[in-house]
């Protein structure tokens, strides 16, 4: 199938599987029903199914369609139950000369679990343990087929899609001790989507991200920059652990979180402030803090 961009979203208090066109939204879903057709309940469904999903898919798109609005969708995260999130630090060089450390020689890896997750446009509600709330746009790659050793060359072909991130941290916890995961999987911590994109004619070593607090441009960069890319990231964690259909992983922010000011210039995230990350070609993931 040629480049599409899915969603998970909520009708009726549970999850429909969705695709993205230019007028709105195609709920899979209700009309598979329609025509009785069988297909994959959701994204993860999807991606399980392999080729008789997207057969199954590419049948539905051929016939007459509701679309609803875009306006009128509550999203869900584009992935709903991973079995590993995994994130990479300190992975472009603009973040690494802003917080004055030498180059690593090997990804820094930590993770987040389900907890964190959060859909576009849902609110995240700041932890009261905590006051040095930061934002870190990201590439999410998102696993398509079971990957162990693979190699670099090889690697991306083990790819279903991409997805926008936005890897909030809380600084105060993170640095707390010498791990980082206190500050980095609070809830709703971990917002992706609105639409997962299948690596389809997607190059994800020449994008486009940024992020904007409020309207302001905080970070710009191109996905070029990181010190390693999608292929060698996926490479190297499947050297030591199996990566399943559905696992997502953090790819790491450029330079421009407020970490990286100077202290008397850091003014952390606060409650009302609106975080969008946008990635060229994928979409912009907005999210309010409460």
């Amino acid at each position: 199938m040629a480049e599409v961009k899915f969603v998970n979203f909520r009708r009726e208090n549970q999850i429909h599987f969705g695709v993205k066109v230019e007028a709105g939204i195609i709920d899979v879903t209700e009309e598979a029903k329609k025509y009785s057709m069988q297909m994959p309940a959701s994204i993860e469904q999807y991606i399980n199914s392999g080729e008789i999903g997207s057969f199954a898919l590419n049948e539905l798109m051929e016939r007459e369609v509701q679309i609803i609005p875009e306006g009128q969708v509550v999203y869900a995260p584009c992935v709903i139950n991973p079995e590993k999130i995994i994130c990479v630090g300190l992975n472009y060089v603009s973040h690494q000369d802003e917080c004055d450390i030498t180059i690593p020689q090997e990804p820094i890896l930590f993770s987040k679990f389900n907890n964190a997750l959060a859909a576009h446009n849902e609110k995240i509600v700041l932890p009261k343990s905590a006051v040095k709330f930061d934002y870190e746009a990201e590439l999410v790659i998102v696993i398509g087929k079971k990957a162990i050793n693979v190699s670099a060359t090889d690697a991306i072909n083990y790819v279903f899609g991409y997805t926008v991130g936005n890897d909030f941290s809380a600084r105060d916890l993170q640095f707390r001790t010498g791990q980082w995961l206190l500050g980095k999987t609070c809830d709703k911590f971990a917002p992706i989507g609105p639409y997962l994109v299948s690596a389809d004619e997607i190059n994800p070593d020449n994008l486009e991200i940024s992020c904007t607090v409020n309207g302001e441009i905080r970070q710009k960069a191109n996905t070029g920059d990181m010190i390693f890319d999608c292929a060698t990231i996926i490479s190297y964690l499947s050297k030591y652990m199996t990566l399943q259909p559905g696992d997502i992983i953090f790819s790491g922010t450029p330079g421009g979180v407020i970490l990286g000011y100077p202290e008397e210039k850091q003014k952390w995230l606060r409650s009302g402030d609106i975080v969008a990350v946008s990635i060229e070609k994928i979409g912009t993931l907005v999210n309010i803090l409460k």
